[in-house]
């Protein structure tokens, strides 16, 4: 039985629009930060993103493969919280600046994510068998949305919180893609392995935490000279 002819042209917009992606977040990445054209990469790369994680959900729903629509709810979350914290940068002085789009977000991407975990641990025939890569992506969705909803309700300490948010959450929604490509490509030539969903966030992480470190390093008040 073939698909429908609208599912493989939504396979046809994801592939197209995961491959933009893919190509995309390295040259926000490269370019000066806050720069035109960081900007405008990143931009495409947030709407990039958001059409993979649209048309993921309504091909898992229709498979049904719930373990893909799961994946694709926090995936996206990590790319629209590092998006919207652009426009939340004066939380650090208590001004309110969250919406309830920024909740409904966060608590539908902790609940996925929960869902994944529970699942994973105890039902992991509802999540293709991905017992490991469920328990992993779980646990990382729910850090993610955890740490945006305790941000919401604790005004930051620092000033450069948001570089931070929005650098680890375009780099959490870029493993996201590079896991999908890595399993698209490679996955079916060692047969569908689990490990290779571990393996862009076994990479990926350790990048987070030292690109973010390198930051807070850089942006650390420097100590003032002795008076002359």
């Amino acid at each position: 039985m073939h698909d429908p002819w609208w599912l493989r042209a939504f396979l046809a917009v994801h592939i197209t629009a995961g491959g933009g992606a893919f190509v995309l977040a390295p040259l926000a990445l490269m370019t000066a930060k806050g720069g035109k054209a960081h900007c405008m990469w990143g931009r495409i790369y947030f709407w990039c993103m958001a059409v993979v994680a649209f048309t993921a959900l309504v091909m898992a729903a229709y498979r049904p493969v719930l373990f893909l629509a799961l994946v694709a709810i926090f995936s996206f979350y990590a790319a629209f919280s590092a998006y919207r914290v652009l426009g939340q940068k004066a939380a650090w002085k208590g001004i309110p600046v969250v919406r309830g789009l920024d909740w409904f977000a966060a608590l539908f991407c902790f609940g996925a994510s929960l869902a994944l975990v529970v699942l994973g641990v105890v039902r992991p025939e509802l999540v293709q068998n991905l017992r490991i890569p469920a328990i992993v992506f779980g646990l990382v969705g729910i850090r993610i949305s955890g740490r945006s909803m305790w941000r919401f309700t604790h005004p930051p300490a620092e000033k450069m919180f948001w570089w931070y948010v929005h650098l680890q959450g375009m780099i959490g929604s870029y493993i996201a893609a590079w896991t999908a490509f890595s399993v698209v490509t490679i996955g079916p030539l060692l047969h569908g392995a689990w490990w290779v969903w571990i393996v862009p966030i076994s990479v990926g992480l350790p990048s987070i935490v030292a690109t973010t470190a390198y930051y807070q390093r850089k942006f650390a008040p420097q100590p003032k000279g002795p008076l002359a």
